[in-house]
Formats: structure tokens, C-alpha cells, sequence
């Protein structure tokens, strides 16, 4: 076993689990005999071996993760109670290596949860929850087990280990000490118990938020369609039809058909609806209200990190995290906050000057904060977004990441037609990804693009296996998956400029988990508020000239992007970043706080929510990015919790390390800040401390400037 397929089992839980020759031959007699469940059969087939997905079962899933949980717990065993003094390969070793079949099924696990949700799984789901909680506390308070990894951990020094081994002894060590491992018997079984009814929490939280997500679709006639461009209707014309109302108009509860229609749609009264439903998920007071969970789930925290001495649930996420303390990530949030709200005063008034003009007789609220800021973009720089769109195909931006893969990274993309590779939906394609100067293999990526009934909202990445070199290479098996509204059959998929940079961000975790060179799991993760900075980083290419003249071409005429609008975008560049910015904000400093809070029980969600947001002066023309009820970064599980900021420490790194390659000669195709890049930031995953990581790269620390910089932002004071 290793912690990151703990973690890997945490994150299953509805959010977000660290040698040969002293390893037993045999399987114990606890050993279960019979793992012939197709979902913890070993994949067959090309590229080292595909998950099944063609073949999934649901009927299959309970039975496989009770005896893949059996299985992976009698190895954990066999290494715990072996006679031989424990070694490097005897103990940290051995645990990187057990535990396969779970975790295949944890692969099938996660498409059912996050790509192909159903009621009949989320019956499962919570009938499993308690029960991987407790086979994560089984290994994590296995207290023969943590003696032989403590001992190694104390040898570390003297045992001859590579760098990346000593790090892997560390994190491993880590990860029991963190989760209870040092704890006397009662304080251990209080920190189980505490895992078991958050795991049954964060699985109620996200099927809280789905359930709103599906359950709540506004349905328009033809009158009242004013204002939508022809791309949204046509979407919108599909949504309606797929769920049976053939004739209407659909906008979905998720961010990529509500964001839409507030931006363009001319009836404010709609556009009030459609923004109140989005912002209400796990808010309204029914059956799936999140409330009373988010304040369990915060007391329950809070009570499981003081067994571990720790003063705040903030303090013990942060420890081992770039940030270190909720202090130095609370100054930065802090830093950037003044000149964000400043900049919503700015636009708001430019959007109320607007309003009056057009003699609205309105005082901006949050549902026309979209609108009218697409009217102030057309108006102060003559750019349309829905012209924008006819310039951004999803096949062609796909295109597009594939040639800036390859100049960076020297990867080829070729699509495999074959059916060779089996997928769970027909919306999903595969590509072989190869090194195009060698043609040796390096994986397959996943694309599942577009929204539907049972896929979790919003855009993420992921692996079905990691590299690893120690038992031999592994090929990498990555995936994307987004929420995109397909376009009308037989039309290409036209996306908004947000939703191309999302598309890159995501990629660039694909890449970080293609470029991957680790020998061992437990080095593929990485410390959140540093695995975003890569993501972030790809985003800048997007809009490099060799990816407009070659990839953003109009939908119709086929020409490329004209000069004069992509002079407009980068203008705008800065445009509605008092928005982006503090939406942001606001929900990383309603996590922070929430995490500091001496004593969290009974906090009233909404009312803190409220309050404190008043307290920092948040202008009331917007509300959070992501509101408290629905907060899945932070509720759903533990990945986000206390670690929202990260993308905003992430996009500190991404800032500075832009201003790098356009410094370069080769601007930002430049090869040798490429090679750094690759070498330094993406393939060593977390086998280098990420803070040394950077310095590699670019020389020095990152500071602040460059961000502030990009947003158009005043920079405070000593910080350049």
C-alpha cells in the first residue's frame, strides 16, 4: 500500500490512499482466494493494459471493493507482522506494491462517481463510505506496520538511499504520523470514528450538490430567447430535446449553461432565476440542504486535528504545503484583496453608466453583473465574446494543446480508431501519446468533453495509472473531463474564451502526469498549492501566435483570427478582473476562516458566510465563486479544504514563470526554458521539494509583482 492510494480512496469517498526479496511468496491463509471480479481482473489488451470500461457492472462494484479491500489489507499484514528487520524494499517498497486490485477498482469507482453518477450508485456509495473510511484507518493505525516504516524513517539517512527514496521514506512517514499513527489507543479510535462519519458526510454533501445540479433546469419558450446568440440557443434547443421536451429551451445548473445566458440574455427576470437557482445548490432548506453538514463536518474537523495536537484544522493542512501556516497563505489572499474589490468599484460603475444610459432604471445586481459587463467589453474595447467563439472550436483547440505538447514536451497525439481501447461513453475519445522524435510510447489520454445527466459538474483531470519505473515502466493512462454544451448535431462545439483556458488548465495536468519520470507511486502526487502551477501555466499558451495562426480559425470561412480582435483580447486582457479576482477571494478566505476558527461547532454556514463577507468589505454585485453550501473543493472532502488559495499561490508561481519565457529569446517556444520547464517543474512530480523545484527553474523564489502585473493591479508596496 502507499498513502497516495489512500488518498486516491479518500477522494473516492466523495471528494478526494505511501523490496521483493523479504516479501512472502505465498499469500498468507488470511490472503481471500478469489479475486475474479471483473473489476479487479488485471487489464488486458495494448498499451500495457486498459481498464475495462466497456464492461463495467455495477452489480460488480460492492463485492469487488470489499474483497480488494480484503486483499490489499491481508498484504498490508504480511509486511507488518514480516520476521526480517525492516527495510527500504522489505517495508516501503513492499507497500508501493500492494494493493493493485482495489485499485483498479477505485478506477472504475471514480467513472461511476464523477462521469456516470446514478441513484442506484449513490445507494452504494453510501453504503460503502464507512467502509473504506475504516480499511484506510486499518492501514493508517496499523501500529506493526508504522513501527517497521518509523524505523526506516529513522535509518533514512544511513541506508544509501537515491534522494527520490529518501523523500518517498519521508512522505510515507508522513502520512501515518498525520493521520494518527502516533495516537494512544482511545485517541485512535476516536480519530476512526471521526473518519468513518466524515467519509458518510462528504458523500452526502456532493450527491446534495448533484441531486440541486439535475433536479433544477429552467425551461424557456421561443419568446424568450432575446438576446442569446445563435450557439447558445442551438445548445440550449439540444438540452431541452435530450430531456424529452422537444421544442423548448433548456438552461442547466451548471457553470457552463448559466454562465451563457447571464452574459447575453436580455430578460433580467430569467436571468434573476437562472443565477438564483446556480447560487442556491445545497442552500434551500429542503432534503439536500448542506447546511447542518457543513457545520458537523467543520466541529468534526476540528476535533480529529486537536488529537493531533494542532490548534486549527488550517494549521495541520498547511503544515507540509508550500504555504506552511494559514498566516503567510492569509497574507497573500489578504494582499491581492484590496486592489480586487477595488477594481469591482471601478466596473461596476462602468456598468451602471451603461445601465442608465440605455435608461435600464436598475441598480446592478448580481444577475447583471455578466451582462452588463459584456456590454462595457463591446463598448470600451469592441469585443463580442460570441465573435470571440466562432474562433474557438473544441476540435480545434484540442489541436492546438497537441502542438504546444508537442514543441514543449516532444509529445505526438494520434487517435486510436481502432476500438482497440475500450471507453465508458461514446462521447469519450483516446489518443496514443508518443515522444515524436523516438516514437516511444509514453501513454493515452482521455477526452470526455461534454455535459450530461450523471457527470459531476465542472472540468477536472485525472489518471487510471501513474508512471512508475520500478517494477518496470508503466504507461501513463491520463484523462480530461469537462461540462461543455455540445453543439447542435452535426455542428462543431464552439466554446467561450474562459472555457479554452479551462480546456488548456486541465491539459496541463495531463501533462504533468504524461511528462511524469518518478520510479515509485507514492512520488506521483504533489503538494496542492504547487500541482496547480502547472495547470495554470499551460493556460498562457492559448493565445501565443503560433497557436492563433494555426488553430483559432473561424467556424465557417476557416480563416484565422484576425489581428485587429486578437488585439482587442489581449487588451482586455486585465477586463473584468475585479470580478474574476475577488469571487475568488472571497471563496478562499471563507475556507481559511472557516479552518481557523478556535472553535467551529455550531457555526451557522450561511450566517458566517454573510458576516464575514461583510466584515472584509465584499461588494454586494457579486457573491463567492463557489458559495459555502456547495463548496464540493472543500466539503465533498478534503482535497480543497483549507487549500482554495492554492490556485491563487499556484498562479503567483504561473506569473513569474511566464515573464520567463518572454524574457527568452524564444519567447515562449523558447527550448532551453522549455527544457527547464520539463525537466524541473513537470517531470519530477514529488520526488523534489517543489519550493527547491522552482528554484531550479527560474533561479530565485517567485514574488508577487508579476502577478499583480498580469491583473492590472497597483503592486503593494516592497513587494517587487
Amino acid at each position: 500500500m502507499r498513502l497516495t492510494l489512500l488518498a486516491a480512496c479518500a477522494a473516492l469517498l466523495a471528494t478526494g490512499c505511501a523490496g521483493p526479496a523479504e516479501m512472502p511468496t505465498e499469500a498468507p491463509d488470511t490472503m481471500p482466494t478469489d479475486l475474479s471480479n471483473p473489476l479487479l481482473a488485471e487489464w488486458t489488451g495494448p498499451y500495457g493494459g486498459v481498464p475495462a470500461f466497456d464492461a463495467m457492472d455495477l452489480d460488480d462494484l460492492e463485492p469487488a471493493l470489499e474483497a480488494g479491500m480484503a486483499a490489499h489489507l491481508a498484504e498490508i499484514d504480511a509486511i507488518a507482522q514480516n520476521p526480517a528487520p525492516p527495510t527500504f524494499e522489505n517495508t516501503i517498497v513492499a507497500m508501493e506494491r500492494a494493493g493493485k486490485p482495489i485499485e483498479r477498482a477505485f478506477t472504475y469507482y471514480g467513472i461511476w462517481s464523477s462521469n456516470l453518477s446514478s441513484p442506484e450508485f449513490r445507494e452504494i456509495q453510501g453504503r460503502m463510505a464507512p467502509r473504506l473510511s475504516d480499511y484506510g484507518t486499518q492501514i493508517t493505525q496499523n501500529a506493526a506496520l508504522f513501527d517497521r516504516v518509523r524505523a526506516v524513517y529513522d535509518a533514512r539517512e544511513t541506508l544509501g538511499l537515491r534522494p527520490d527514496q529518501v523523500r518517498l521514506v519521508e512522505l510515507t512517514y508522513d502520512g501515518f504520523a498525520r493521520n494518527g499513527a502516533t495516537l494512544d489507543a482511545e485517541a485512535k479510535a476516536r480519530y476512526a470514528a471521526i473518519d468513518q462519519r466524515l467519509s458518510e458526510l462528504y458523500t452526502a454533501f456532493g450527491n446534495h450538490v448533484l441531486a440541486d445540479e439535475e433536479g433544477y433546469v429552467t425551461f424557456l419558450s421561443a419568446d424568450q430567447l432575446s438576446g442569446l446568440p445563435a450557439s447558445v440557443v442551438a445548445a440550449a434547443a439540444a438540452a431541452a430535446e435530450s430531456r424529452g421536451r422537444a421544442g423548448e429551451y433548456a438552461i442547466t445548473n451548471t457553470r457552463s449553461s448559466m454562465d451563457p445566458f447571464l452574459t447575453y440574455s436580455d430578460e433580467r427576470d430569467l436571468r434573476e432565476t437562472v443565477w438564483r437557482t446556480y447560487y442556491s445548490r445545497g442552500d434551500n432548506g429542503d432534503e439536500n440542504d448542506n447546511n447542518a453538514l457543513i457545520t458537523e463536518i467543520l466541529a468534526l474537523r476540528d476535533e480529529r486535528v486537536g488529537l493531533l495536537g494542532y490548534e486549527t484544522f488550517a494549521a495541520w493542512r498547511l503544515e507540509n504545503r508550500m504555504a506552511q501556516t494559514p498566516e503567510r497563505a492569509m497574507d497573500l489572499l489578504l494582499a491581492v484583496w484590496p486592489a480586487a474589490v477595488a477594481r469591482v468599484r471601478e466596473e461596476v460603475a462602468d456598468m451602471q453608466a451603461v445601465a442608465d444610459a440605455e435608461g435600464a432604471d436598475i441598480t446592478i445586481e448580481p444577475w447583471d453583473y455578466r451582462y452588463y459587463a459584456e456590454k462595457v467589453r463591446q463598448e470600451r474595447y469592441a469585443l463580442d465574446s460570441d465573435e470571440v467563439k466562432q474562433y474557438l472550436q473544441l476540435d480545434k483547440l484540442n489541436e492546438a494543446m497537441f502542438y504546444v505538447a508537442g514543441e514543449l514536451f516532444g509529445f505526438a497525439f494520434t487517435p486510436v480508431t481502432d476500438g482497440s481501447v475500450p471507453v465508458f461513453h461514446p462521447d469519450v475519445t483516446v489518443f496514443e501519446v508518443t515522444n515524436r522524435d523516438t516514437g516511444a510510447l509514453v501513454g493515452l489520454w482521455y477526452l470526455d468533453p461534454f455535459a450530461r445527466p450523471g457527470k459531476r459538474s465542472g472540468a477536472w483531470a485525472t489518471t487510471y495509472r501513474s508512471h512508475t519505473t520500478f517494477d518496470g515502466p508503466k504507461t501513463v493512462l491520463a484523462s480530461n473531463n469537462s461540462n461543455f454544451v455540445p453543439g447542435a448535431p452535426g455542428e462543431p462545439s464552439l466554446i467561450s474564451l474562459d472555457d479554452a483556458e479551462t480546456l488548456f488548465h486541465e491539459f496541463g495536468h495531463a501533462l504533468h502526469f504524461l511528462a511524469s519520470t518518478v520510479a515509485y507511486p507514492g512520488l506521483d502526487g504533489g503538494v496542492r498549492d504547487y500541482t496547480e502551477f502547472q495547470s495554470q501555466l499551460l493556460e498562457r499558451w492559448l493565445l501565443t501566435d503560433a497557436v492563433i495562426d494555426r488553430f483559432l480559425v473561424h467556424v465557417d470561412t476557416g480563416e484565422r483570427m484576425p489581428a485587429a480582435l486578437v488585439e482587442k483580447i489581449r487588451r482586455a486582457g486585465t477586463f473584468n478582473q475585479g470580478f474574476a479576482t475577488t469571487e475568488y477571494l472571497a471563496s478562499s478566505l471563507i475556507d481559511m476562516k472557516l479552518h481557523t476558527l478556535d472553535d467551529p461547532s455550531g457555526v451557522d454556514p450561511d450566517a458566517f458566510e454573510r458576516e464575514t463577507l461583510a466584515e472584509l468589505g465584499m461588494p454586494s454585485e457579486l457573491v463567492m465563486r463557489h458559495r459555502t453550501p456547495h463548496f464540493g473543493h472543500v466539503f465533498s472532502g478534503e482535497g480543497y479544504a483549507t487549500g482554495y488559495y492554492g490556485y491563487l499561490w499556484a498562479d503567483v508561481l504561473t506569473s513569474d514563470a511566464a515573464e520567463a519565457f518572454a524574457e527568452a529569446p524564444g519567447g515562449f517556444y523558447d527550448a532551453e526554458v522549455a527544457q527547464r520547464l520539463v525537466q524541473y517543474l513537470f517531470a519530477p512530480r514529488n520526488a523534489i521539494d517543489p519550493a527547491e523545484a522552482y528554484r531550479l527553474f527560474r533561479g530565485r523564489d517567485a514574488d508577487i509583482a508579476p502577478l499583480m502585473r498580469d491583473r492590472g493591479f497597483p503592486i503593494p508596496a516592497g513587494t517587487e
